[in-house]
């Protein structure tokens, strides 16, 4: 074989495409592939605020490939060595949480990337990413089918969302909506209109980077909204939501 593995959410996203999809926040690979073979556009392993480690991702992202179905992952953290071990388990799109400056950014895509464009170290001949050395020239060719999904999550970081949208490898930049509110001022809520206003002008800021711009929202209510302002990437629900409503709702009806 030759050749990376095509990225279909990198070329959706890429296109214009709108697409919906499913966090996994329950470090099961059952659930996933479930979420998997539900619709979704793609789902999305949470290593940030679930504990998702390297070896239960990996049987994640196999689930979800057995239905076809993209599966990104969100990192913990910035660290290069964090984001190589999931690279080379095979996630192609990966997401990073609280990206606060263009700096931040281009370490995130230096991360992802190999050289000369990045600095991701080269040790994927032996793991899933190359399809175990089936694909004999996975390192010359992974770099393009390497989807980078950078996240801004305070009021600092939506100012400069254009900036950040505009850098060379990002692929998505992705509105935290919970945390930026907080940072604005309003913990637990999502709904305030001041903060409502200011997603909705960094989202055209992203989109005139000519970047595909993301954004979580369970309450489907509200999904339209963030469609019209030219959301691409939309997050809309959870393995963990959906089984806390349904088991809710089963047991008192």
């Amino acid at each position: 074989m030759s050749g990376a593995p095509e990225n279909v959410l990198k070329r959706r996203l890429s296109a214009g495409e709108y697409t919906r999809g499913c966090w996994l926040n329950l470090c099961s690979d059952t659930a996933a592939e479930i979420a998997a073979s539900a619709g979704f556009d793609w789902v999305l392993v949470d290593a940030e605020h679930s504990p998702n480690e390297v070896t239960g991702t990996l049987a994640q992202l196999r689930a979800a490939a057995i239905h076809g179905c993209p599966a990104a992952v969100r990192v913990p953290g910035h660290d290069e060595w964090i984001a190589k071990r999931y690279l080379d388990i095979g996630a192609q799109t990966v997401m990073f949480p609280m990206v606060r400056s263009v700096e931040e950014a281009q370490a995130c895509v230096a991360a992802c990337l190999y050289p000369p464009q990045g600095r991701r170290g080269v040790g994927a001949s032996l793991g899933r990413a190359s399809g175990f050395s089936a694909f004999s020239d996975y390192p010359t060719t992974a770099n393009d089918q390497i989807c980078v999904v950078l996240q801004v999550e305070t009021g600092a970081a939506l100012d400069t969302a254009g900036d950040i949208a505009s850098l060379d490898g990002v692929d998505c930049v992705f509105i935290g909506p919970a945390d930026l509110h907080a940072d604005l001022g309003h913990l637990g809520t999502t709904r305030e209109p001041s903060v409502l206003r200011r997603m909705e002008e960094g989202i055209r800021r992203i989109r005139d980077a000519g970047c595909a711009a993301g954004m979580l929202e369970f309450d489907l209510a509200h999904e339209a909204q963030w469609r019209d302002a030219g959301v691409t990437m939309m997050a809309v629900g959870s393995d963990m939501t959906a089984m806390i409503r349904g088991l809710r709702a089963t047991a008192r009806p």
